[in-house]
């Protein structure tokens, strides 16, 4: 199940799902580790008598964000009883803590009495053994730890704090848990519990005929008792409402730091564009790891998540980021890269956040040879993603500090791992983590990553060092148009692979190769670029209302239907917007704009109802399918919009002068 709303601060992030439960948390590292896993931290309600928790069918949901911040704002109502809600959360900008608020509208004409649930199931450092869940008199609260971690859980109707709480054991021979002991509006007041535990806290509050009554609710996060006590006297101290509106008022001035025309693009896509970069917010670990999604319920079908950092997303929403001119939270993203290169000078397959290697499907052989398990686009695209920034923002003292670290090392790899009979890069495995050859996108962004040292070099007053990388590159460039363009086809193979000791192209038609032009082996306009766009673009799109264009042709990943005529793959949203971007470079007039306009206005039709973006689209209903939201598609859309605003107003001017 996808989740509607992420709020974070870049080392403490919380994912919610569409009845505001807390279903994620990860500390003290965005991605690492999730101290709820997937599980529901429910919120209830029982008012006169009667409960229901917020997954119940009858509740009635509107989901949203409030505008251009990372304050969710969700309505809710059950008819049976007779209450509506608004629900804000939220996560201080500088200190961990999340804060939730909870309006209470009454519409009867009487006082009501209401009290609110929230059950905390908390599974810290991702094992259910050894937690601890107590009540702590000394503040009146309930808190979570084991080891260094420790949760400590509030709250304030304004006139009271707590009204009642319990602690016990869940998910062990027949216990559910302590949500169960919520439903008649009483819990037993258990002080503590130990193992597999959760606890639920509940607050009381009498709601004025035909008004409302607010009630706050917030948890503090840290490595020890005293660290949570004080972050929750904090909150005392400071009023939870306030520190809410600060942490809208933080987003709301960071998101449009920059002011920007907007040309004719329409409000849906303005919002979406300062929620994307909103959300890529929320998967940035202040330390550098860029996270590709951090929705836990993928391990129901994968047995794995996506909460690490692939070096290629992260370059390429860098590069988003950096263009949409937020490039100083970018920049540990590149020292990170430093940090965790190999000595030989490329990037691993992909990491934690906390920059150890992660997990791999990769080996160390193929075909009975030995072999580097890796992406090498991943390593060159970091390269390529730091010169964009440099010539746009011109940070001379970062990349001084990167060049022999990072640059050069990354450069001297991707120089010497070369086939020299194809002037290609050696084989390593595609984009996708499927197959191994020698592919169109990897050899582009080689391409693009040794044009960039060379320039680095140049930079620098290193000439012999900047002379050979741009000659290598050029030699790649040449490999290129040589091995993978096809005259029979009229476009570019997805690339090359062995059979029986020959290299064969594999015509399979694929987005990826869009990296012909976004790395600049040849312009977008160039007759082969053209071709081999048009080809995709008319190969690729789904044939359904839905719309949209497919990674390649008969995508297996998450596959909805076998009709490749009609359904080459599901729709992704990134590999839509690829087609975008090439129209955009290859616009004369603003005419030319319009199809990239509704390509933009398309995404904004399929984004969530609180403006999430998932991986790929179900092709018969538009539904989300796999993660959401996905890093990566928000920062294709950023990367997109920025370059459709560049492109009107560089036509703008030509056709005024």
């Amino acid at each position: 199940m996808p989740r509607h709303f992420v709020v974070g601060n870049g080392k403490f992030l919380i994912n919610l799902d569409e009845h505001s439960f807390m279903r994620d948390l990860y500390y003290p590292y965005v991605g690492q580790l999730n101290h709820i896993g997937g599980y529901h931290c429910r919120v209830g309600i029982w008012v006169d008598g009667a409960f229901a928790w917020l997954d119940a069918p009858e509740w009635q949901f509107q989901h949203a964000y409030v505008e251009d911040s990372l304050v969710t704002d969700v309505r809710a109502t059950h008819p049976g009883l007779g209450i509506s809600l608004r629900i804000q959360d939220g996560v201080h900008q500088r200190e961990d803590i999340f804060l939730k608020k909870i309006s209470v509208a009454n519409p009867y004409s009487t006082v009501r009495e209401v009290r609110i649930f929230f059950n905390q199931d908390l599974v810290i450092n991702e094992t259910e053994v050894g937690d601890t869940a107590a009540y702590y008199p000394a503040n009146h609260t309930v808190f979570h730890y084991k080891k260094d971690k420790y949760f400590m859980f509030n709250g304030s109707t304004g006139t009271e704090g707590i009204y009642q709480y319990t602690t016990g054991v869940k998910r062990f021979y027949n216990a559910e848990g302590t949500w169960r002991d919520a439903e008649d509006g009483h819990l037993m007041g258990n002080p503590i519990s130990q193992g597999s535990v959760d606890s639920t806290i509940s607050f009381r509050m009498h709601v004025p005929p035909e008004g409302e009554h607010t009630m706050y609710y917030w948890m503090s996060a840290g490595h020890s008792l005293e660290e949570v006590k004080s972050s929750d006297q904090y909150v005392r101290e400071n009023h939870p409402g306030k520190l809410l509106d600060r942490v809208q008022i933080y987003w709301q001035r960071w998101v449009n730091k920059t002011q920007r025309s907007y040309a004719d693009l329409n409000e849906g896509v303005i919002r979406l564009f300062k929620h994307s970069m909103l959300i890529v917010r929320t998967q940035t670990d202040v330390n550098g790891a860029i996270v590709a999604a951090n929705d836990s319920d993928i391990m129901h079908s994968n047995r794995d998540h996506y909460s690490y950092m692939w070096p290629r997303d992260g370059a390429l929403v860098a590069y988003s980021m950096s263009k949409a001119g937020h490039q100083g939270m970018m920049e540990p993203f590149y020292r990170f890269c430093a940090r965790v290169m190999s000595p030989e000078g490329y990037l691993h397959h992909k990491y934690n956040p906390d920059g150890t290697v992660g997990s791999s499907w990769h080996p160390y052989v193929h075909n009975g040879g030995e072999q580097l398990p890796i992406q090498e686009d991943e390593t060159a695209l970091v390269l390529f993603a730091l010169w964009e920034d440099y010539k746009q923002h011109g940070n001379l003292e970062l990349v001084q500090s990167l060049y022999r670290d990072l640059i050069r090392r990354a450069a001297r790899f991707m120089a010497t791992y070369i086939d020299q009979e194809l002037s290609l890069p050696k084989p390593s495995y595609d984009l996708w983590e499927e197959r191994y050859g020698i592919y169109t996108f990897t050899a582009s962004a080689v391409y693009g990553g040794l044009i960039a040292a060379s320039n680095f070099c140049n930079l620098f007053g290193d000439e012999e060092r900047s002379n050979r990388y741009r000659h290598t590159a050029e030699k790649i460039k040449n490999g290129i148009l040589n091995h993978l363009w096809d005259e029979q086809e009229g476009r570019f193979a997805r690339g090359l692979y062995q059979k029986d000791g020959v290299w064969v192209k594999d015509m399979t038609l694929e987005s990826s190769v869009y990296g012909i032009f976004e790395f600049g082996v040849l312009p977008a306009d160039d007759d082969r670029v053209v071709r081999t766009m048009l080809a995709n673009k008319n190969g690729l799109s789904i044939k359904t209302p839905t719309g949209g264009v497919a990674r390649y042709y008969n995508d297996y990943y998450f596959q909805r239907s076998h009709d490749l005529n009609q359904i080459p793959g599901n729709p992704w949203i990134i590999c839509t917007l690829w087609i975008a971007e090439w129209e955009i470079e290859c616009a004369k007039t603003i005419a030319d704009l319009e199809s990239p306009r509704q390509t933009l206005e398309w995404v904004v039709r399929h984004q969530m109802e609180s403006g999430i973006l998932p991986e790929q689209l179900d092709p018969h209903n538009g539904g989300p399918v796999s993660v959401a939201p996905l890093t990566w598609s928000h920062a294709t859309f950023v990367l997109s919009v920025v370059k459709y605003l560049n492109k009107y107003e560089e036509l703008l001017e030509k056709s005024s002068s």
